[in-house]
């Protein structure tokens, strides 16, 4: 990671960070992700939003930016998968191994927990509440078993402007 330093002697800003927002359905990933593209440390970021069905390939995709914070990581696609009633257990099992090599690739992922935050209708996501913890379960079920393959996990939570200030106190932006 490359570290530019400013002649005033403001704080270094980091360049090439890959952030990933994780979480079940409506925590607030969509919500952080639009406000932190308002502020001025991630101008020269991408920013990856998904509204849909996740894909394996559109997350990997999303790698290869340098600057990129994304409100869905591979770890989301690898538990969606795992509780997808359609998939045979043998295929999840493949995709999953093969998934989790690519959660090497952010230098940061957050987690967001769905406690005390309810299930937001908005015509599109699932609002069954079971659902949503049994991903959220899965999700930290696979963040506790792949820990030692990412380069850092950090759980934020709070208001959006909270989580804002622990991104960037995290991120030292």
């Amino acid at each position: 990671m490359v570290q530019a330093t400013s002649s005033k002697g403001a704080k270094s800003q980091k360049l090439n960070m890959k952030i990933g927002l994780c979480g079940t359905m409506s925590v607030g990933k969509t919500t952080l992700v639009n406000a932190l593209k308002k502020l001025p440390q991630f101008d020269k970021y991408e920013f990856a939003t998904e509204r849909q069905t996740v894909f394996l390939a559109e997350r990997c995709g999303e790698l290869m930016y340098d600057d990129i914070i994304t409100d869905r990581t591979i770890i989301d696609v690898m538990a969606f998968t795992q509780n997808a009633k359609s998939i045979p257990y043998q295929d999840k099992d493949k995709f999953i191994e093969y998934a989790k090599e690519f959660i090497r690739e952010y230098d940061y992922i957050f987690y967001i927990s769905p406690e005390g935050l309810p299930i937001e209708d908005n015509g599109v996501r699932e609002t069954d509440e079971h659902y949503r913890d049994v991903i959220d379960f899965t999700i930290t079920s696979f963040i506790r078993k792949y820990a030692y393959m990412m380069k850092n996990i950090e759980t934020i939570k709070g208001t959006t402007e909270e989580r804002i200030q622990q991104i960037l106190n995290i991120t030292d932006l």
